[in-house]
């Protein structure tokens, strides 16, 4: 058999795409997840960043730096300021792993299965951002759950809290996209996570998620104003807390539509031509 005829079906794949209709893509976005949580119920560990780390952050975040914030014993003061901040930087953490995910598969030769297979090629990334965004839900409900253990009240309504959780989840998705890019663009899953910490490291602590902006420097509060985190933990923390929402929703929605708008496609046109 020729070299021609062995490379016909990943030719013909792309081929096949335009002809997939909406309901054989969902078909496929649903058997790719299933298999993606497969995955995970036979590696319980990678579940350890949504489980663990949200009790790390705010039993650490809040014993440790809430004296100094909020004054030795109004730490639970602290809380209530800390915990929607976490919510949106526990999503930019979990984004983060779609990228590393995306390169080990590449590595492993998982991804070669799909190459022969008429399916969407957005589906198998679609498919990752569902699982993932599932995976971002337990974290939030851990980080919740244990927010309200230690003290942490809302004083607008479930609604509200309904509204901050699905922001996050939002802006997250939105981010995983720009992970993807990365995870197909660079060579191997540590280059992912080492660009991606250059990158959430400054975004997360220039930003409103553990400390007020007004007491920054003032080159760093311009800096925070333009910070997509500050604008969602504000609009989280507002719908959490009461206060003004409106501009932090929208621009936070702003900045989720274009990051998906300008991501999305790269990453996918990315993954047609590495597939």
């Amino acid at each position: 058999m020729s070299a021609a005829t062995l490379g016909a079906p990943a030719a013909a794949a792309p081929a096949r795409e335009g002809r997939i209709g909406l309901r054989a893509n969902l078909r496929h976005i649903g058997a790719l997840a299933r298999r993606n949580l497969l995955q995970i119920k036979a590696d319980p560990e990678s579940m350890f960043d949504a489980v663990i780390m949200p009790i790390i952050f705010i039993l650490l975040f809040t014993y440790v730096f809430g004296g100094s914030m909020a004054g030795k014993g109004h730490e639970k003061e602290y809380l209530n300021y800390l915990v929607p901040g976490l919510m949106a930087m526990q999503g930019m953490n979990i984004a983060m792993a779609v990228g590393t995910g995306v390169n080990d598969d590449f590595k492993k030769g998982v991804m070669d299965r799909f190459r022969t297979m008429p399916i969407a090629r957005s589906s198998v990334l679609v498919a990752k951002i569902v699982v993932e965004i599932g995976r971002m839900l337990v974290a939030t409900a851990i980080l919740l759950g244990m927010g309200f253990a230690l003290g942490l009240s809302i004083t607008t309504t479930p609604l509200h809290l309904l509204a901050a959780v699905a922001l996050s989840v939002a802006f997250g998705a939105s981010l995983m996209w720009v992970f993807i890019l990365l995870g197909l663009s660079l060579k191997t899953p540590q280059a992912v996570q080492g660009i991606a910490m250059l990158v959430l490291m400054p975004l997360q602590f220039g930003s409103s998620i553990f400390a007020p902006t007004a007491k920054m420097p003032g080159w760093l509060e311009g800096f925070t104003k333009y910070n997509p985190l500050s604008n969602l933990a504000d609009a989280a923390r507002h719908l959490m807390r009461g206060g003004p929402v409106a501009h932090s929703v929208w621009m936070t929605l702003a900045w989720a539509v274009a990051i998906t708008v300008v991501t999305a496609p790269l990453a996918v046109s990315k993954f047609r031509k590495k597939t």
